[in-house]
């Protein structure tokens, strides 16, 4: 279930490569990499609930967050936001 949760999301941000600005193209790239060790963690783990990949990788930002400026957080954040609900 996370595999192809995280599948979807990556095919998500794949699909907006084309139209992105660059801020959202930042956005993307430090948020698949982020996505991808929470999910790969998730499965080393045995761990098949979509909310617990959701707060690892929200944990994940948060204790990264000195790696951006606050207006890349909110950036990413809402790219983060945005990509959950398309993948509903």
């Amino acid at each position: 279930m996370i595999q192809e949760y995280e599948e979807k999301i990556l095919d998500l941000i794949d699909a907006m490569v084309d139209t992105a600005t660059d801020d959202e193209l930042f956005a993307s790239g430090y948020l698949r990499g982020h996505i991808s060790l929470a999910a790969a963690d998730c499965e080393q783990e045995g761990i098949e609930d979509l909310d617990a990949l959701k707060v690892r990788v929200d944990g994940s930002l948060k204790d990264n967050a000195n790696e951006l400026t606050p207006s890349d957080q909110v950036l990413v954040a809402n790219l983060w936001s945005s990509l959950q609900k398309k993948a509903s």
